[in-house]
């Protein structure tokens, strides 16, 4: 039997010889989309001119919220310009809560993360107040942690603190290890604050978190200060709302 070529329908061969074309085509937009993706998500990290330091007040915006943030209390240059912000450094002289006198030192990134714990290194001994603002993220506001996650890591009995305070040691082991939770015995919300203890070298430490919408202050000033600690809070409450712009008039 012989056996006879069948040819194939005109469009069956265009399909064969087309075939290759879609293939590489989806390649061509799909690296397209790639290069124009990673441009797009590099374009807020390039370099920002920082304003000078003796400039006015610059308005920041962190996870959304608004602060008026002057230059010169921005302990790192690349953070010193407006505009939005994933966390910002910021330090204070006590009690005048003002911007300290610029560093001639070259400019540095902050050495100590001060968002995370009161365990991180001592504060200033001259009077400085540390600042941090940054995103709450996924974790729970300072008064929720009160609430519902110191009292699992604390100590049974608490002891007097100075003019009202009271004190509760966490528990070994727990993540809070080597701190205190100070907070005011008569109404704990009103002032609560975690603090390392003092050591003998190394000074005791103090941070008080406070939450704004879905931003997070962080508050960092020796332990000593807790000594006159209702002049200390009416201070915190004054550069917060320092740091918050008016709406009146507007």
């Amino acid at each position: 039997m012989t056996v006879h070529a069948i040819p194939r329908p005109k469009k069956m061969r265009l399909r064969a010889r087309g075939a290759p074309v879609l293939p590489f085509s989806l390649l061509v937009v799909l690296i397209a989309a790639a290069i124009g993706f990673v441009a797009y998500a590099l374009w807020p990290n390039w370099p920002v001119a920082p304003v000078a330091l003796d400039a006015p007040a610059v308005p920041v915006t962190v996870a959304g919220v608004l602060f008026d943030v002057p230059p010169a209390a921005i302990r790192a240059k690349v953070q010193r310009h407006a505009g939005p912000h994933e966390r910002i450094d910021l330090a204070f002289l006590w009690p005048s809560l003002t911007p300290p006198q610029a560093d001639p030192r070259p400019d540095t990134k902050p050495a100590v993360d001060l968002a995370s714990d009161a365990s991180q290194g001592p504060a200033d001994a001259s009077g400085r107040l540390f600042v941090t603002l940054a995103g709450l993220g996924a974790v729970l506001p300072p008064l929720e942690r009160l609430r519902t996650i110191y009292p699992r890591y604390v100590a049974a009995q608490a002891t007097a603190g100075p003019d009202g305070l009271a004190i509760l040691q966490f528990r070994a082991g727990t993540p809070y290890e080597g701190e205190d939770l100070v907070y005011l015995a008569a109404n704990p919300e009103q002032f609560f604050a975690r603090c390392t203890r003092q050591g003998r070298v190394v000074p005791g430490t103090c941070i008080q978190e406070r939450a704004l919408d879905a931003a997070e202050i962080t508050l960092r000033f020796p332990r000593d200060w807790l000594d006159d600690w209702r002049n200390t809070a009416a201070g915190l409450d004054r550069l917060v709302a320092q740091l918050r712009p008016t709406t009146e008039g507007k």
